[in-house]
């Protein structure tokens, strides 16, 4: 258990005094554990990571990290992409990118600054124009709803500080749903807007969602439930399971009101509540109302309905990295990971309007060892996709891929404002890559 373990983290130079949060390893139940820990401080030498059974030192421990390392806020880019993208383990191809990117061999910026916002800006605009130039993010907010930019804004600034970025001008979308309906042989043909969640009928590019973006950023800081901490909260075994599917949500989607029917008639095989209405508030004294689940209770169930919210639903990753079987509904939304799932090997597949769940649900009760098989590879493949680096890897590719097919230069526009890196008042940084001079280079 995770009691036994013990991980020390510590600069390697006595010298070197830094604050570093190390709570206890996160049991995953199957042999592993996870250790998280967030730097307030950064060390120049490099950082000992001891990992101890009792007071016996385990496997190669002490490792050394090798210096400097640097703590989340402190602004020292890696001048080189290449090397940071190698130390990163970054893949050398993401399949999502090179799709997205099929219907832009350029990138037309001046087109873009007539169309955009004209056509996105109006009272219900949720686009945010972003312009990065020597490393630095500027960016102007059209129409009314643009809040979440504060997500963006977050991590484009975190990348800031641990790479070169290429120089990009670029439009976000911060809404929920896709905007670029129009096809490649339109005319006009469709433009690059940037989005947190693609549809089969859409041409968006796909960043990670700010969910799992804020989430990720977070760990350890400001967020209850990360892609981190699920994993040590996955429930009791498999067999201790209930043998039910669940489901917990708003009702952002017609379907969700039929998944609590249809829990009403078959409790057996489904436990289904809606949390909130706001959609559909017609419904509630027909279907009545639950109470709010904390999330790790969820997988004190072995199957988990997956229903679309008012684009795919933002939870799939977190239930992924849990213990329990996904029933996942078909969709035509998709976030940026999805490429890598296949169903029936990492989930099984619920029709649209779900008159098939119940089948699934008897399927899944009926061939246990094969649904357990299936909700072990989800879980396996979501911890490999769903890693904090590979989000950094995928927000630079994305804007690496993008800087390639500019036609023109990007500027900072009318109306843009610097974002400020957050002020470092609290931890000591000196960077050790010196800027050069102008007149050096």
């Amino acid at each position: 258990g995770r009691t036994q373990f013990k991980v020390v983290i510590k600069g390697l130079s006595p010298n070197e005094v830094t604050r570093i949060y190390t709570p206890l390893p996160l049991d995953r139940n199957d042999g592993t554990f996870l250790m998280r820990y967030r730097m307030y401080g950064s060390v120049m030498k490099g950082l000992k990571i001891e990992i101890l059974y009792g007071d016996q030192h385990v496997a190669r421990s002490p490792y050394i990290l090798k210096g400097p390392v640097y703590h989340e806020y402190c602004d020292c880019p890696e001048e080189d992409p290449e090397g940071w993208q190698n130390i990163m383990s970054c893949p050398s191809q993401e399949p999502q990118i090179t799709k997205d990117f099929i219907s832009f061999p350029t990138i037309d910026l001046q087109r873009m600054l007539k169309e955009i916002p004209a056509k996105f800006s109006q009272t219900r605009g949720a686009i945010v124009h972003y312009t990065i130039l020597d490393n630095h993010i500027y960016r102007r907010s059209l129409g009314k709803y643009t809040d979440f930019k504060m997500f963006s804004d977050e991590m484009f600034l975190s990348l800031a500080r641990k790479v070169r970025l290429p120089d990009v001008e670029f439009y976000l979308n911060v809404g929920d749903w896709p905007v670029e309906y129009r096809k490649a042989n339109d005319t006009p043909g469709p433009i690059p807007v940037i989005s947190w969640c693609g549809s089969v009928d859409s041409r968006d590019i796909v960043l990670p969602t700010y969910d799992v973006t804020h989430s990720t950023l977070e760990t350890l800081r400001g967020v209850t439930n990360d892609l981190l901490s699920i994993q040590g909260n996955t429930g009791p075994f498999w067999e201790n399971k209930t043998e039910r599917a669940l489901f917990r949500g708003r009702d952002s989607r017609e379907e969700r009101l039929h998944l609590v029917k249809l829990s009403k008639e078959n409790p057996e095989l489904l436990d289904a509540g809606i949390t909130g209405y706001f959609f559909f508030r017609e419904k509630e004294n027909d279907l009545g109302k639950v109470q709010l689940m904390g999330f790790f209770d969820f997988f004190k169930y072995k199957y988990q309905v997956n229903v679309d919210g008012t684009v795919a639903a933002y939870r799939f990753p977190y239930l992924l990295l849990g213990d329990s079987l996904i029933l996942k509904q078909d969709s035509q939304y998709y976030e940026h990971f999805y490429n890598g799932l296949k169903p029936w090997k990492h989930y099984v597949p619920v029709k649209r309007n779900l008159e098939d769940l119940l089948e699934k649900i008897k399927w899944a009760k009926e061939n246990d060892e094969e649904a357990r098989k299936i909700a072990k590879e989800g879980q396996l493949i979501a911890r490999e996709l769903l890693q904090p680096h590979r989000f950094y890897c995928y927000y630079y590719k994305v804007l690496q891929e993008y800087a390639k097919r500019q036609a023109s230069k990007p500027e900072i526009r009318d109306g843009m404002e610097l974002v400020p890196q957050p002020d470092d008042r609290d931890s000591v940084c000196s960077c050790h890559r010196k800027k050069p001079l102008r007149e050096d280079l």
